[in-house]
């Protein structure tokens, strides 16, 4: 992987202020931002809706406390993409909270009536709607799976693409059917998210900071880190109860396992 890979979303961002700039009829930023996707979030939102328990089991996984359970496993046999994926992570936090600052955009149920549209979930208000902060979640984790596990033939290279960022959108998009996001917040979110791998994967490759992530006899802490996050997650089931929360809970279940079971040979 090179930094090649970041001009398609560099160019994706760049057509997005294009179609902004000339879309603009003359309002303030923020409702022009609004108004021009107004009717393709109204109708995003009535399709997927539809399906508001899928929905709402998707929209989860731009939430790291369920996405990165699904992936623990990879600490025991693939260190280097949790170094990778911790890095990209900890710089989307700062990126996503920066612009979301910076842009200050309401969410879709300050701007509209909350009946022209299905809210499946929490009712969001808040002024941080751009970029879509699940959305670079999952793309972090979309994008650091990608490369990971690239096929080295171009056929299978093309499909493993394609598979890997449908999925991506899939989650992505679930924002705008619960109705938390429009649909340009997602589309620019997932860009960054892609950005913010790459460039966390290679931040990683340089300084390699987690190095002892590697190292069996910081095991324990670890153990300590998993119980505390199936915890967590089980609050989660109590307030809601989906079925996405228990797949996460059972992979961190299996990962911590996994974790004492080699730690212990490592200890004989």
């Amino acid at each position: 992987m090179n930094y090649r890979s970041l001009i398609p979303p560099f160019l994706i961002l760049l057509l997005f202020y294009i179609y902004f700039i000339f879309s603009k009829g003359g309002g303030s930023y923020v409702d022009e931002y609004v108004n021009i996707q107004k009717d393709l979030f109204l109708t995003i939102n009535g399709h997927l809706s539809k399906f508001p328990v899928l929905q709402f089991n998707l929209t989860q996984l731009g939430d790291v406390l369920i996405f990165f359970p699904l992936l623990t496993v990879f600490m025991v046999y693939s260190p280097k993409l949790w170094e990778g994926l911790i890095t990209s992570a900890l710089l989307s936090l700062i990126v996503s909270a920066g612009l979301k600052k910076l842009f200050h955009v309401p969410r879709p149920a300050a701007m509209f009536d909350n009946d022209t549209f299905v809210i499946i979930g929490r009712t969001l208000t808040g002024n941080t709607s751009l970029p879509s902060g699940h959305s670079i979640a999952t793309f972090v984790v979309i994008t650091t799976l990608l490369f990971a596990f690239m096929p080295n033939k171009n056929r299978h290279k093309i499909i493993w693409t394609f598979l890997m960022l449908a999925l991506g959108l899939m989650i992505a998009f679930s924002r705008v059917g619960v109705g938390a996001h429009y649909p340009f917040d997602v589309l620019i979110g997932s860009t960054i998210g892609f950005i913010v791998a790459v460039l966390g994967i290679r931040i990683n490759a340089r300084l390699n900071w987690l190095v002892w992530m590697k190292n069996k006899k910081f095991y324990p802490v670890f153990v300590v880190l998993f119980a505390a996050w199936i915890f967590a997650i089980i609050q989660k089931i109590v307030a809601d109860n989906l079925l996405i929360f228990y797949f996460s809970i059972v992979a961190l279940v299996i990962s911590l396992y996994l974790i004492l079971k080699s730690y212990v040979q490592e200890k004989n």
